[in-house]
């Protein structure tokens, strides 16, 4: 990756120099955080692409087109909360469900509602 990883700088450099402000300006914006781009190539199992960020988004974003957003800052909030929820909890294959009802339950009674965190309760496989 050393060749590949000092063509690239020396390509975005040339980039820097171009004289298409656009260009400039992404080009110097990606060398200041250069590093950052080869950190699927420092540390095992982090992924070179975006591509889990942006299947984690496509949910919401057609939520947001078939419903015409929200109306309000409080719906805007409910909506970001519940779809954060709904994705934690699914990729941790728990019960979304019976997550929400046992936060709800919680709420009424005063209590600490379940936790997000990985490996508490509620999954849908045995």
């Amino acid at each position: 990756m050393r060749p590949l990883k000092r063509r690239f700088e020396a390509g975005l450099q040339l980039g820097t120099q171009c004289g298409e402000p656009k260009t400039v300006k992404t080009c110097a914006n990606l060398l200041k955080h250069f590093e950052a781009l080869w950190t699927f190539v420092r540390i095992p199992g982090v992924e070179p692409t975006n591509n889990a960020a942006e299947q984690a988004m496509r949910h919401p974003v057609i939520i947001r087109k078939i419903s015409y957003g929200t109306h309000s800052e409080a719906g805007s909030r409910f909506i970001e909360r519940i779809l954060s929820v709904h994705a934690t909890l699914r990729r941790q294959d728990r019960n979304i469900v019976a997550f929400l009802r046992d936060a709800c339950e919680a709420r009424l009674h005063g209590r600490i509602g379940p936790s997000l965190l990985p490996g508490q309760g509620y999954h849908t496989s045995p």
